[in-house]
């Protein structure tokens, strides 16, 4: 079992760049299927998430080769149309998979995904699309058969703004006839680098970062070659990790625009950042000061961010608060920090973090990814030792974090175990 071992009291200082996107790979991996011919992806983050999904397309019929950040998928002889169950539970996004197969082959089979224990994350919103766009569904023992004839392209009105659902019907529909319409779709920069990929490969998306996509069906698509955005998420992590050890931070890679309820908060907590381009200074101050946060669907701020944030905050002068509104289950990181001394209640979907002079180093263990990252930060502040456990939740999607954060100063290392 890998642990990473951190020890705290240093201040980060330095440069670093920022990988590319998790949550937008994935489904761009996943479309890949769709040319059925050759794309060549770049800037993919070598982690245990496009791993799987890579793995899957093999299983599939498809060919990969990946050398550094690039990676080449020739999905020309794709024949089988059942995603293999212990690959779907490993991770969640698995099910982005379904929407590309139903485009390509009119028929997709699959087990329930697994992923991060965060709370309900049910698929009926991307089961009711799949019906809509007349796709038939049989269920049975815990597989899921869906067949169509024709996809028929139709007006989707989504209940919540789900990006996975959003990205399925995005696949599902660009080879169907006629035009779909989905109406209350997710916003995030994650869908416009969807869009904007499956646009170079011949689909007619037009609509992506707003509320409402248009897809008018294409017959065809063509090779393609796609540079994948930088990860939103890493970013804050990078960051909330140099602001919270009071030091200085260059941040190449990033789209300064993707980050800006994260940039509002930082300087709230008195966090001074400039922009250039692609690239954020952040100064921080000696002691951080506490602020309120909402999770709220992207333009809003991150759920993903949630628990960087409360790990940040939880010795930041004063008491602030946390109301978590996308996932019910997603404070089981605060018995970890709570363990390291940190001062945080749960009310329901409310967290009051009071913060503390200092933190302690103890043995703790990652309880899904963005709440082991979480973990990784007040190591880097605590006294002592920290020993962070079940750091394949971490694995799922920080590329190389702690190479990344020695280069700043950080004593952190990754141990293989027994």
């Amino acid at each position: 079992m890998k642990t990473y071992i951190v020890e705290g009291g240093r201040k980060l200082e330095g440069s670093t760049y920022v990988s590319g996107s998790k949550n937008a790979s994935l489904p761009i991996i996943a479309a890949s299927i769709l040319n059925g011919g050759i794309t060549k992806l770049y800037n993919v983050p070598n982690i245990h998430d496009t791993k799987i999904m890579l793995k899957i397309l093999e299983y599939l019929g498809c060919k990969t080769k990946r050398n550094n950040g690039k990676i080449v998928i020739d999905s020309k002889n794709i024949k089988l149309h059942e995603i293999p169950e212990e690959l779907m539970r490993e991770m969640r996004s698995s099910v982005i998979i379904v929407g590309a197969l139903l485009g390509r082959l009119k028929q997709a089979t699959f087990s329930y995904p697994g992923g991060c224990d965060i709370g309900s994350r049910p698929i009926d919103l991307h089961l009711k699309a799949f019906e809509k766009l007349g796709v038939e569904l049989e269920e049975e023992s815990g597989f899921i058969r869906c067949k169509s004839d024709n996809i028929i392209g139709t007006q989707i009105q989504l209940d919540f703004p789900s990006v996975g659902a959003t990205e399925n019907i995005m696949l599902a529909s660009i080879l169907a006839k006629g035009e779909t319409v989905i109406a209350n779709a997710a916003m995030e920069p994650e869908i416009v680098d969807l869009q904007n990929f499956l646009n170079k490969m011949g689909a007619n998306i037009k609509g992506a970062g707003t509320n409402n996509i248009t897809i008018n069906g294409v017959t065809k698509l063509k090779d393609v070659s796609y540079n994948i955005m930088p990860d939103r998420i890493e970013a804050g992590t990078l960051l909330c990790a140099v602001a919270l050890t009071g030091g200085k931070l260059e941040l190449k890679n990033v789209v300064p625009e993707h980050l800006t309820p994260v940039i509002h908060k930082l300087e709230e907590c008195g966090c001074i950042i400039k922009i250039e381009k692609d690239t954020l200074y952040l100064q921080a101050p000696k002691k951080l000061k506490a602020t309120d946060i909402k999770t709220m669907p992207y333009p809003g701020f991150p759920t993903d961010m949630q628990s960087i944030f409360a790990s940040m905050l939880s010795t930041a002068k004063g008491t602030s608060i946390i109301v978590e509104n996308i996932f019910e289950n997603r404070y089981k990181y605060v018995t970890e920090l709570n363990r390291m001394g940190a001062k945080i209640t749960i009310e329901g979907r409310t967290a009051v973090i009071k913060g503390v002079r200092k933190l302690s180093g103890a043995n703790v263990k990652a309880t899904d990814l963005r709440g082991g990252a979480a973990l990784i930060l007040a190591g880097l502040v605590a006294k002592g030792k920290t020993t962070i456990m079940n750091i394949e939740y971490i694995l799922r999607g920080y590329e190389n974090i702690e190479k990344k954060l020695r280069n700043l100063g950080a004593k952190i290392i990754l141990k293989e175990g027994e």
